[in-house]
């Protein structure tokens, strides 16, 4: 009880810290139900973003897994476009990958928080371009069926009401790597979601482990009892649920539950107004790409891995030539290009 006899000054003092603990205690319940079903399990350094959590493998140069809650609501709002803004996590302790480490590798830097879930807030969308949410991803896999599954996730979600993610990289000994930092290239990838139907108290979970190459088939062919993935991984990550469920849901799926023929989202929303522009990124053949952007960068979704350093001018050679550039085991790259530099669409950005 407020002892109404202090003086006028105190009493504004304990009001303004009764005020104070109170909304604190609403921010740290907030955090707590955003992150009710996080990983228990981590080897690295855990950090927290606004948006989303990670666990750093120093080791690797990468998150090992990265979670966040993704509600039907923020996966309609498209209201923020793509930032671009990759740079470096300083919130990591020993330091994350750096811009360097990919230049010139062959791999993209592929999302594992995708920044199509994070059109929501500006604060959200910027924080996915955090290098600690990037790893190595062939280009064929980021932008094909990696980029499926992101686009049917963000699809059930607005099904769900909400869904609960971890993603990530099958991280282990001897993978080859890339760059300064010696960011590993995992083989594998896992995704984990996890639906709570509110109406019925009832646990759904489905897990998804990819090859780190071109996909083929359907989505439904990658599904995996989530029991596997945590062999794999070592991660535990509904230890939080009673033992009973816990056990259910990850050692089974039902897989009339999803919707495998899931639309793509329809999204309202959009702050970037600026005029769009033809990509100033390189086809494969070596042409200018055709695809117009409102990205700042000038460089489309396909291509915006061209965007450190890369010439950006059209191609003038008349007849296609080997690329000069050098693979990663050590040879001669056999692509043809009739890019000005003589490198291929691949190894265009060595410079």
């Amino acid at each position: 009880m407020i002892n109404r006899n202090l003086p006028l000054k105190d009493s504004k003092t304990l009001y303004l810290k009764i005020a104070l603990s109170f909304v604190l205690s609403i921010v740290s319940f907030s955090l707590m139900h955003a992150q009710e079903y996080l990983p228990a399990t981590s080897s690295g350094q855990v950090v927290h973003h606004a948006h989303y959590s990670l666990s750093y493998s120093e080791a690797h140069e990468q998150a090992e897994w990265v979670y966040y809650e993704l509600t039907a609501a923020e996966a309609r709002n498209n209201s923020y476009g793509r930032s671009d803004n990759f740079r470096e996590d300083y919130n990591v302790k020993t330091g994350s990958a750096s811009l360097a480490d990919y230049k010139g590798s062959g791999y993209d830097r592929g999302h594992l928080a995708p920044a199509g879930d994070m059109g929501f807030s500006s604060a959200a969308m910027s924080e996915s371009f955090y290098m600690s949410n990037m790893s190595p991803q062939d280009p064929s896999f980021n932008r094909g069926i990696w980029r499926q599954l992101e686009s049917l996730v963000r699809s059930w979600s607005t099904e769900k009401a909400e869904l609960f993610i971890a993603t990530g990289p099958v991280l282990e000994n001897g993978l080859s790597s890339i760059g300064y930092n010696e960011v590993s290239i995992p083989k594998y990838y896992y995704k984990v979601l996890l639906d709570y139907d509110k109406r019925n108290g009832s646990y759904e979970a489905i897990g998804f482990l990819l090859p780190n190459r071109k996909g083929h088939g359907d989505l439904a062919d990658y599904v995996v009892f989530i029991d596997q993935i945590e062999k794999l991984t070592g991660f535990d990550f509904y230890s939080q649920l009673a033992d009973s469920i816990e056990n259910n849901i990850e050692a089974r799926y039902d897989p009339n539950y999803w919707n495998w023929k899931a639309s793509k989202v329809k999204t309202y929303g959009n702050s970037n107004t600026s005029t769009a522009i033809q990509c100033k990124g390189n086809t494969q053949k070596g042409a200018r790409c055709r695809n117009r952007t409102k990205n700042e960068i000038g460089f489309c979704y396909l291509h915006e891995s061209q965007a450190d350093g890369v010439s950006t001018e059209p191609a003038t050679r008349a007849t296609s030539v080997r690329c000069s550039a050098t693979t990663n085991a050590g040879t001669r790259c056999k692509r043809k290009t009739k890019s000005a530099n003589g490198k291929c669409w691949q190894h265009g950005d060595d410079g």
